[in-house]
């Protein structure tokens, strides 16, 4: 089976005409995949921002999510929720997905695949912890409290604001998750390692496995995709509807 590894998409985080073309790219993206018979793995950062009160959504990306539902009927997605998303508590899998809030282990062909957001593990062992803001972020009794002080509106519109200022921060160093991944690599059972998170696409081939960094789909539009026994980082062209291979030309920012 074929599977498709996609991370930052970012849904809400820019001006109306520009979230229309991304969701629009999106969702051509996901008919393909339904078409094709490719399985679906999202790696964080779906939304921009993902905030969930009790009886109450976001209402950004409803398009995508009522296709993303469509396809779930058919092969239930893994869904590994971002620093952007993770304020998740029933919907997505009233939706039909696999939520996951840490990491995933998948084995395809015989190959370990490790997939992760990028921002952090509560797993000691990997050696990547989530900085401490973001750990207050997941916490439950934050979570409750915020919520018990802000009413859903409000509190969607401050988390909304601090969302658009955490991701226009400079994330121009891939040179910490390169080297968390090349240990990764080298002292666990793994042989591909894919994340996101930093924003800027790149794969990197050692003599013991393969590190992929999915960058953006809001604004490179790569994913990655394991067809004919390889994984390979490409393009999302969704006027051709069709893959285009991803030429790094190393200056690849947000």
């Amino acid at each position: 089976m074929k599977h498709l590894f996609i991370s930052d998409v970012h849904l809400g985080a820019f001006k109306p005409h520009v979230n229309e073309e991304i969701e629009d790219d999106l969702c051509r993206l996901i008919d393909h995949c339904k078409e094709e018979k490719i399985h679906i793995h999202i790696l964080g950062d779906l939304f921009d921002y993902w905030m969930e009160y009790p009886n109450s959504q976001p209402s950004v990306g409803k398009k995508a999510l009522s296709i993303l539902s469509s396809y779930n009927r058919v092969e239930p997605i893994t869904y590994i929720t971002g620093n952007h998303d993770n304020w998740t508590f029933g919907y997505f899998k009233e939706l039909g997905f696999n939520v996951e809030e840490d990491f995933r282990n998948l084995t395809i062909e015989g190959k370990n695949f490790f997939l992760h957001h990028g921002d952090g593990m509560s797993e000691k062992r990997f050696e990547l912890p989530r900085p401490f803001f973001h750990r207050v972020l997941r916490n439950r009794f934050f979570i409750k409290l915020y919520q018990f002080i802000f009413p859903p509106k409000l509190g969607l519109r401050i988390m909304k604001w601090f969302s658009d200022f955490n991701r226009k921060r400079s994330f121009e160093d891939p040179d910490p998750l390169n080297r968390w991944a090349e240990g990764m690599l080298m002292n666990h059972p793994v042989d591909v390692v894919i994340c996101g998170h930093d924003h800027i696409p790149r794969m990197e081939t050692f003599s013991f496995g393969t590190y992929i960094n999915l960058g953006t789909f809001f604004k490179h539009r790569t994913v990655a995709l394991y067809t004919n026994s390889q994984c390979k980082l490409v393009t999302w062209d969704g006027t051709a509807k069709a893959f285009k291979p991803f030429i790094d030309d190393k200056t690849a920012k947000e």
